[in-house]
């Protein structure tokens, strides 16, 4: 039998945890283990980013409105400030429901950045990621997407990133003519990404007269989807109350149907006629803000009624995310 060779072993190099890139978890460990990274450093990574944050937007300006634009909007647009200032070589940052390509940044030509909010992400921690994507994006050549990666465990989040008292005020638009400076003269690959956009996208109005509410518009009834930002226990308590008082629609014809549940708040929703537009709502939006904010106050213990709509309410709940 043939004597095995010796083997040596070759000198690893030397780099400690904090150095350790992250890779792909199938690709070799950059410690120089031998093992897959998955196996190696990529263990305390994975179980990072799976630590799922309930809500990613909490301590931004508009949280409410963060959580529309990522679920419930089609297209819109949102200017960003960072803490730190702009660059010299970018002009504006701005937030976008989605980018043609489903791509999660764009560095345009002059140098602005567009920050894709609709996009799959790596990790549990949205915010996370969505730092990770903007950073990227600052720093890429004019004219690029960003492509998506696995956000590194100890990077910044947005909330460390942009300034807590910028304005957060989204714009919502008809359709993704945004996403392009000049479309009569965009690539045929944009341009027909645009054209599939638009066709598919809900018409969508925000309205004025409360924060984070969006009437949409679908082909047999349209609704009143409106993001809030109290606790979910005490908010159902609160819409509870006004079922059961009869007091919880937005006029005749609406009906409170039930809520989303979305990035740790809750969403009601209410079914509105056909013939019901978003001007249509703006006052008894906000006379049912009123009301709930005096729901809101109270705090005897629910009656059997009260019970029963929560119960209704509750079952009617759908979570996204």
């Amino acid at each position: 039998m043939a004597k095995k060779r010796p083997q040596t072993k070759a000198k690893r190099p030397q780099i400690t945890d904090g150095e350790i890139p992250v890779v792909g978890a199938r690709e070799p460990c950059p410690c120089g283990s031998g093992r897959r990274y998955k196996a190696c450093h990529g263990r305390a990574a994975a179980h990072a980013v799976t630590e799922l944050v309930h809500r990613p937007f909490e301590g931004l300006p508009g949280e409410c409105d963060w959580v529309a634009l990522r679920e419930l909007v089609p297209a819109a647009t949102a200017g960003l400030t960072l803490k730190d200032g702009l660059p010299e070589d970018v002009p504006s940052v701005t937030l976008a429901t989605v980018l043609p390509m489903a791509w999660p940044a764009l560095r345009r030509d002059d140098g602005s950045v567009l920050l894709g909010l609709q996009n799959d992400t790596s990790s549990g921690d949205l915010s996370r990621d969505l730092a990770d994507i903007l950073q990227r994006a600052l720093e890429a050549e004019p004219g690029t997407p960003v492509q998506g990666r696995r956000a590194p465990a100890d990077g910044p989040r947005l909330q460390d990133l942009l300034d807590p008292e910028g304005a957060f005020e989204p714009e919502v638009h008809s359709g993704f003519e945004f996403w392009v400076p000049d479309p009569d003269n965009a690539t045929p690959e944009v341009t027909a990404s645009l054209e599939r956009a638009n066709a598919a996208a809900i018409p969508t109005v925000k309205l004025q007269s409360v924060d984070a509410a969006y009437w949409c518009e679908t082909p047999e009834k349209n609704h009143l989807r409106w993001v809030m930002p109290h606790p979910e226990e005490q908010l159902l308590d609160a819409l509870a109350r006004l079922h059961a008082a009869g007091r919880s629609s937005l006029g005749e014809g609406t009906r409170l149907v039930g809520s989303f549940r979305a990035h740790g708040l809750t969403v009601p929703v209410w079914d509105l006629p056909s013939g019901v537009k978003a001007e249509d709502v703006e006052k008894p939006a906000a006379e049912f803000a009123e009301r709930l904010a005096a729901a809101l106050a109270a705090d005897a213990p629910l009656t059997p009624d009260e019970r029963r709509a929560r119960g209704g309410l509750t079952n009617r709940q759908v979570t996204l995310s």
